[in-house]
C-alpha cells in the first residue's frame, strides 16, 4: 500500500471515529439537558428491581441452588442497558421530524458510524440507571464485588450497543414517535422475562426456548454471569452456555440486527 493510500485511510478511519464521538457527545448533551429523563432513568430500577424483582425473592427464591437476589440483581443490571439504550433510541423520531437525519446522512461519513454513535450516546441513560440498579439492590441486600462491577462496567458497552441495534430495526419501520415508543417497549419488555434477567430459563422448552434463543439480551445476560459467577460453586447452575458462544451470538445477533436496523434507518429518511 501507498504512502498516499495509507494517508487516507488513516484520515477516513478517524473522520468516522470523529463521528461516532460527536454523535455520542450530543446525544449525552441532551440527556443531560433532560432532568426528566434522567430522573426515570434513576426511578425506573426501583420499579423493576424494587417493585417485581422484591416480589419475586419473597415468593419464589427458596429451592432454586443459587442465591436469588445476587441472581436477579446481575439480570436487572443488564436489563436496564438493554431497555434505556432501547427506548432512548426513539429520540430518533424526533431527529426525523426536525430533518436532523437527513442532514446528518448527507455528510461524506458511514451511516454506521452516525448509527453506532448515537446507540452509545444513548447508553449514557443506561450507565446512569445502572448506578439506581445498585443502590436499590443495596437497599435490598443485594451487592456485587467491586471487582466484578468493573467488569460489568467493562462490558456494558456491548450490551448497549446489542439493545440499541435491535431497537434501530424498529425505529427504521415506524416513525410515529409514540408509535416507536410503544414498539421498541414491546421489544424490551418481554425480553427481561424470556431471556433470563429475573426468572431462570434453564427448563425452558418449546416456543419459549427458541425465542429466548432469538433474543440478543439472553447471551448477553449469560456471558455477564459468567464473568460474575466464574469460579463459584453456583456456575454450573445459573449459567447455560459457554462465554465464547454467547461472545459469538452477541457479535452475530449484533452486526445483523446493526445492518438491517441502519438499511431500514437510511432508507427511510431517503424516501421521505
Amino acid at each position: 500500500m501507498s504512502a498516499l493510500a495509507l494517508t487516507r485511510k488513516k484520515s477516513r478511519l478517524f473522520r468516522e471515529l470523529n463521528t461516532v464521538l460527536t454523535v455520542m457527545a450530543r446525544e449525552i448533551t441532551v440527556f443531560l439537558k433532560s432532568p426528566g429523563t434522567a430522573i426515570m432513568s434513576l426511578a425506573m430500577p426501583l420499579v423493576m428491581m424494587g417493585m417485581i424483582g422484591g416480589n419475586l425473592m419473597q415468593n419464589m427464591a427458596g429451592g432454586l441452588g443459587f442465591e436469588f437476589g445476587q441472581f436477579m440483581l446481575v439480570g436487572m443490571l443488564v436489563n436496564m442497558l438493554f431497555m434505556i439504550t432501547s427506548t432512548g433510541m426513539a429520540s430518533l423520531v424526533d431527529d426525523h421530524e426536525i430533518d436532523f437525519n437527513q442532514e446528518m446522512l448527507v455528510s461524506p461519513v458511514s451511516r454506521y458510524s452516525l448509527v453506532v454513535g448515537k446507540i452509545l450516546g444513548g447508553s449514557f441513560g443506561a450507565i446512569v440507571s445502572m448506578a439506581g440498579t445498585l443502590i436499590v439492590g443495596l437497599i435490598m441486600g443485594n451487592t456485587l464485588p467491586f471487582g466484578k462491577l468493573l467488569l460489568i462496567l467493562a462490558l456494558s458497552p456491548l450490551m448497549c450497543l446489542s439493545g440499541g441495534a435491535l431497537a434501530m430495526i424498529v425505529i427504521g419501520l415506524i416513525k410515529s414517535k409514540k408509535t416507536a415508543s410503544m414498539a421498541v417497549m414491546l421489544i424490551s419488555m418481554p425480553q427481561m422475562f424470556l431471556s433470563g434477567a429475573i426468572i431462570p430459563i434453564g427448563n425452558s422448552s418449546g416456543v419459549l426456548m427458541i425465542l429466548s434463543r432469538l433474543m440478543p439480551m439472553t447471551y448477553c445476560l449469560d456471558l455477564v454471569r459468567a464473568v460474575v459467577y466464574a469460579g463459584t460453586p453456583e456456575y454450573d447452575s445459573v449459567v447455560m452456555f459457554n462465554p465464547v458462544v454467547n461472545f459469538a451470538a452477541i457479535a452475530a445477533l449484533t452486526v445483523g440486527c446493526l445492518i438491517l436496523g441502519t438499511f431500514f434507518f437510511a432508507q427511510s429518511e431517503k424516501n421521505r
